[in-house]
């Protein structure tokens, strides 16, 4: 088995660089290379990645606050040209880090270092048990917010963007379709109730004619085709 690659810098000639290496070296696989971490989150949703190699120093957001916001972490390989961040990145578990101009022979040890540890934990039995996720991260305005979902009520659909509406603080808007936030929920605490409409089914607090209400007299329809999916769970939390 490869380990799969993704290279993170907004310097051209330094992701090619490290994309070059990492195509030349056989036990690793370069899935892609992006100039940015708005790049990198759609790679990481979309396939499993073993290993980033990140540049520290990026414009609008950080290689570290972009491993920081991360959930689930691959192994992080840094690239910087200041040795200084060299402890910063050892503090977000950071499997090694790269001084510019990164050397081949720099750049195959930290590698082979990543490859031990791969080994090891194919070897290893698991010792605990994986914590449920309860959070989740949607880029807002070139941010990264983290939305926990016991905060959310529902989300409404606005055209190209969605409306997080959370109890307690201001709603979330984020460039994304309704569908896309919709595999990324937990479907035992949500579900899509109207073609606009996701609704944290833990906050409702009534439902009347076809409507479901929230504390503040909010009022969402339940659209023709998500009836049944709604009525199964009104069935399974009715009590007569």
């Amino acid at each position: 088995m490869k380990i799969s690659c993704l290279a993170i810098d907004d310097e051209p000639l330094a992701v090619k660089k490290i994309a070059g290496y990492i195509q030349k070296t056989p036990f690793l696989e370069l899935v892609a290379q992006c100039r940015n971490p708005f790049e990198a989150m759609e790679i990481l949703e979309n396939n499993e990645i073993h290993l980033l190699f990140i540049d520290i120093n990026m414009p609008e957001m950080s290689g570290m606050e972009f491993v920081k916001s991360l959930t689930i972490k691959p192994y992080i390989i840094f690239t910087t040209a200041y040795s200084e961040y060299a402890v910063e990145g050892f503090e977000v578990n950071a499997t090694d880090y790269l001084l510019k101009p990164v050397s081949y022979s720099n750049f195959l040890r930290a590698a082979n270092k990543v490859k031990d540890l791969i080994g090891l934990s194919a070897n290893r039995q698991p010792s605990t048990i994986t914590p449920a996720i309860n959070h989740m991260f949607v880029k807002s305005e070139y941010k990264l917010v983290r939305i926990d979902f016991d905060d959310i009520k529902y989300i409404e659909s606005m055209h190209e963007y969605i409306n997080i509406n959370l109890a307690g603080s201001k709603p979330v808007k984020s460039l994304m379709s309704l569908k896309s936030i919709e595999e990324q929920l937990p479907s035992d605490r949500f579900l899509r109730v109207h073609r606009s409409f996701i609704v944290n089914l833990s906050k409702i607090s009534m439902i009347d004619r076809n409507r479901i209400i929230f504390d503040e007299k909010i009022y969402i329809p339940i659209g023709e085709q998500y009836k049944t999916s709604f009525q199964t769970y009104i069935d399974k939390n009715f009590i007569q």
